[in-house]
């Protein structure tokens, strides 16, 4: 057996001692997993401690953190993230995919509100939060984020922009993000995630929707105060097919991390993220079958 030396074991303790408590498990598949809560560092292998995690992430001028959407473990680990950071160093700012910019404004006017003192009763209708975001999972980490002295970024296209976007499917400068394979996983992805019923006609302009979203939150972090986190969709930080290939092109991909939150059982590999944290598991769900309702309602 290795040991470890005693100076090493009481450094790592008191490193954890300063840290927030790790959030209960919400979900409630994988609690026998010998995965839960584990995080794998994909380069090395080495499985860490959060503290470790920590000490990785915080000397990274950007950090993307890829969640699901509708696991509610991943969004108490991100909260979890940013109050754990802020132990390590200052943040720059915080970049979300769920927001745009025509929401901007808002975002910045009730933070200068809650700065000041100011009660904010309606705060998901003051920022105009779109509701294809649940709230309820969303809102614990916005109104966190709202009290701290970062920013809150928008990272994601307005609607308008996609739909011209849709229509006129922009051609993207760079060699990274347009390479081939890249372009044959994404189409691949987008169609699993319609279920296959998309017409083949609609395919590239869901494809130019998919990689100009990522384009845009590559350009928001580069634009924004380092050091700078994004959270956002597991496939839009994947260093294989998101975000990351977009900083390549535009020459701003050094020192960036990424870590993926996955649920026990999940694969993810040393291409597409640098750390995996496995969280707890949802029970699966056939959207496949409520789209292809959708046509006969």
């Amino acid at each position: 057996m290795r040991c470890v030396p005693l100076f090493l074991l009481l450094l790592l303790s008191a490193c954890q001692a300063n840290l927030p408590a790790l959030p209960e498990w919400q979900s409630p598949l994988g609690r026998e997993h010998a995965d839960l809560g584990r995080i794998r560092d994909l380069r090395s292998g080495e499985w860490l401690a959060p503290a470790q995690l920590l000490e990785r992430l915080a000397a990274a001028p950007r950090v993307l953190v890829g969640e699901q959407h509708d696991n509610p473990d991943h969004h108490a680990l991100q909260v979890w993230l940013l109050q754990a950071l802020a132990t390590r160093r200052e943040q720059g700012a915080l970049l979300l995919e769920m927001l745009t910019p025509d929401q901007q404004g808002a975002v910045d006017a009730v933070k200068a509100r809650l700065a000041s003192g100011q009660a904010v009763t309606d705060l998901q209708g003051e920022l105009a939060w779109a509701r294809g975001w649940d709230w309820a999972l969303y809102g614990p980490l916005v109104r966190h984020a709202l009290r701290q002295p970062y920013p809150l970024l928008a990272a994601n296209l307005e609607h308008g922009e996609m739909m011209r976007i849709y229509q006129e499917q922009p051609p993207l400068a760079g060699s990274a993000s347009t390479a081939a394979p890249v372009r044959q996983a994404l189409l691949r992805q987008v169609r699993e995630a319609h279920c296959g019923l998309l017409p083949e006609s609609r395919m590239p302009a869901m494809l130019a929707i998919q990689q100009q979203r990522d384009r845009r939150m590559a350009e928001a972090l580069l634009a924004a105060p380092l050091p700078a986190l994004l959270f956002a969709g597991a496939y839009h930080v994947r260093r294989d097919l998101g975000v990351p290939l977009h900083l390549r092109d535009l020459g701003g991909e050094a020192g960036t991390q990424v870590l993926i939150l996955a649920e026990v059982g999940k694969r993810v590999t040393a291409n597409q993220a640098d750390f995996v944290w496995y969280s707890a598991a949802l029970p699966a769900q056939d959207h496949c079958e409520k789209l292809r309702q959708e046509p006969a309602r």
